[in-house]
């Protein structure tokens, strides 16, 4: 397998919706955090990724036909460079205040709440190092969020990226994959609530 899509986006943009509908498309999995607590061992491969060390890509996610989300789109530069022909896809909300709610409801209190632990530990240092170490205050989460997509609209091949929100559906996503829109509906999933829901009856991440 080889990744065809690489998300650019940060996390609470819609990025598991995206995850689905790549999976539909491409058929074949795609990385999102979601891989990662099932996969302890890629924990510590992402925390020397933090501090500059990466990863051979093709060996790393030789599983996987696409990557979105943190933390696969902090390193969507070095991506690109390992897949040439991909797209690049950065998933964005309507506007920096409304990916505020969300984020400040969901990602960044359960990286606070989690228990000390690799996983944990991993998310704090690419904070420091590929965001924002003072992510729980709003202006400073909100103007890393902001440099992040400026960033990627400035630096990013024109003809490969592709600047997508949830709402734009399946067809900037077919339109860059030269592939069919699928007779169903777009994947909608992990809204602030189901979020919430789900970390208040589970750790989200992992304890080892």
């Amino acid at each position: 397998m080889t990744i065809r899509v690489i998300g650019a986006g940060l996390g609470r943009t819609g990025t598991t919706s995206l995850q689905g509908a790549l999976e539909i498309l491409l058929v074949g999995r795609c990385y999102h955090m979601h891989e990662v607590f099932p996969r302890p061992d890629d924990v510590s491969v992402w925390h020397a990724a933090a501090i500059g060390e990466m990863p051979d890509w093709n060996e790393f996610l030789k599983e996987f036909v696409a990557a979105v989300d943190w933390p696969a789109s902090a390193y969507w530069e070095s991506l690109a460079a390992a897949y040439p022909d991909a797209p690049i896809v950065l998933s964005t909300r309507t506007d920096s205040e409304t990916w505020w709610r969300s984020a400040s409801k969901t990602i960044i209190p359960a990286t606070f709440e989690a228990d000390d632990s690799p996983w944990r530990r991993m998310v704090l240092a690419m904070n420091k190092h590929r965001f924002t170490e003072d992510i729980r205050n709003k202006d400073a989460a909100i103007a890393a969020y902001e440099a992040h997509n400026a960033h990627v609209r400035a630096t990013a091949p024109a003809a490969r990226l592709v600047d997508w929100q949830a709402e734009n559906g399946w067809e900037p996503l077919c339109a860059a994959l030269d592939l069919p829109v699928p007779n169903e509906p777009f994947p909608h999933k992990n809204t602030s609530e189901e979020f919430q829901e789900r970390i208040g009856s589970n750790d989200p991440a992992p304890k080892s």
